[in-house]
């Protein structure tokens, strides 16, 4: 398990997998379908990012955020963190929509303070076998200068 610094800032990668569809109120946003499959949200923190991950692993919390929502429904399988006090989540989002057949359910998740179409992306159904998005978003991330660490759950 990782261990980061009581204050420690970054940004961070919450690999997900929804095992059936569900339809979700998304605060202001409205309500939406979610089709079973994989999705990547990406977020920060600027202070507090161990108990920032160790909130969205808790099953039991009061719905603050848009991925609060779907977290109660989805399973975290993997978290790709980066230790920095940039605000680089952006970026690390956009490598993500860039990925063959990486869709924008819900404009605005998880995006309120930025320009991005939202920081929820859906990837599909079930990783083929031998897929290597992840590995592939790492090794984009090292090329950028980027050391990426990772969390498997």
């Amino acid at each position: 398990m990782l261990k980061l610094a009581r204050n420690q800032a970054g940004i961070y990668q919450l690999h997900l997998h929804l095992p059936k569809a569900v339809r979700l109120r998304v605060g202001k946003l409205g309500t939406f379908l979610f089709p079973a499959g994989r999705y990547i949200y990406t977020g920060s923190a600027l202070s507090g990012l161990e108990q920032r991950l160790s909130r969205h692993r808790r099953q039991r919390k009061k719905a603050h955020w848009h991925i609060d929502r779907l977290l109660s429904h989805a399973r975290i399988t993997f978290i790709r963190v980066r230790r920095t006090r940039r605000r680089l989540e952006c970026l690390m989002n956009r490598e993500v929509l860039k990925r063959p057949g990486a869709q924008v359910l819900v404009r605005g998740f998880g995006s309120s303070d930025c320009s991005c179409p939202a920081h929820l992306v859906y990837l599909g159904g079930p990783r083929r076998s031998g897929s290597s998005g992840s590995i592939e978003a790492g090794l984009r991330l090292q090329a950028m200068g980027q050391a990426a660490e990772s969390l498997k759950t």
